[in-house]
């Protein structure tokens, strides 16, 4: 039982429900909305967007063993009472674990590509993700942002291949009418926004999370960014991420989004919320000296990304 727990912990189990119920929300919220208002109805199979969920965890829950794997050392300094590779599994058996699930994510990915007779893009997709966390996790992370602008990225591939997937499903059966179905690119925009949030917040994330852990990155001769240029501007750099987020979403807000925009539209009041969670992270990122600081920090932006991932909810009211 005690070894169970340990490798859900090693697993991330809580970050695998939340991309789950991620791409769920991608599909249900926004994909078939969509959808339903140009009268083509739902297009992916359940068992298709089953495969694709699957891929997208355990390709994820491999990615965190193996990162766990490479940061044996790092995680002694930072974090020693989180430590599990070598004390209670050890390095072989998470290699195997690692290996086992990236393996089973890319079967499910691959399939799911079969299936929807996709183009090279979703083949591509699963079989270069595995590569490039298990670089990231050996090298990628400690050079200068190269290991932060990966992970964003990554962040933002569930809701691009829920588009990906359900462009794949027109495409094999309405081939002869996607040159004139404008509503693809109402799926791509819709979409595309959501994986644009995802990657900026994460971005914020991982950066809060290196000031987080300077101790050990220092100790293993890391370029992390608060070790590259120091707390000042990295905390200048993030809160300018920050504001660009704010402008983003306030310019698709009074620009683009087809809702009202009084007070009385829930859109509205749920984007001022949103707003208002976003601004309090400059709050809690200036005011943080010390390492749980900054874990609070890091926390408060996940619950941002999550109440912001649950705006699709407006979606469904408004088309």
């Amino acid at each position: 039982m005690e070894l169970l727990k340990d490798i859900l912990r090693l697993v991330r189990w809580s970050n695998l429900l939340f991309l789950a119920a991620l791409v769920w929300l991608m599909e249900k919220w926004v994909a078939v909305p969509i959808l339903d208002k140009a009268a083509f109805g739902e297009q992916l199979p359940w068992y298709v967007l089953l495969l694709l969920t699957l891929a997208i965890v355990f390709i994820a829950a491999g990615g965190y063993v193996i990162n766990d794997y490479f940061d044996v050392k790092i995680d002694r300094i930072n974090r020693p009472d989180e430590v599990i590779v070598t004390r209670t599994i050890s390095k072989p058996a998470a290699m195997r674990l690692s290996l086992s699930l990236s393996g089973v994510g890319v079967a499910c990915g691959l399939a799911c590509a079969a299936i929807l007779h996709s183009s090279l893009t979703l083949w591509i997709i699963f079989l270069i993700v595995p590569g490039l966390l298990w670089f990231y996790s050996s090298s990628y992370k400690r050079l200068f942002m190269v290991g932060n602008l990966i992970i964003a990225l990554l962040a933002a591939l569930p809701p691009m291949l829920v588009a990906l997937a359900n462009i794949a499903c027109l495409n094999a059966r309405y081939a002869s009418l996607m040159p004139y179905l404008s509503f693809q690119h109402d799926l791509l925009a819709w979409l595309g926004g959501f994986a644009l949030f995802a990657f900026l917040l994460t971005w914020i994330r991982e950066i809060v999370k290196d000031m987080q852990d300077q101790m050990g990155d220092r100790e293993l001769e890391c370029h992390s960014m608060p070790i590259v240029w120091g707390e000042k501007w990295t905390k200048i750099f993030v809160t300018g991420l920050i504001l660009l987020t704010v402008a983003l979403i306030g310019h698709l807000w009074y620009h683009v989004l087809p809702f009202p925009i009084g007070w009385s539209s829930l859109s509205t009041r749920y984007i001022a919320v949103l707003v208002i969670m976003i601004l309090s992270i400059v709050g809690l990122l200036w005011a943080a000296k010390i390492p749980s600081e900054y874990k609070t920090c890091q926390q408060v932006v996940k619950l941002t990304m999550l109440l912001g991932m649950l705006y699709s909810i407006c979606i469904v009211r408004g088309l």
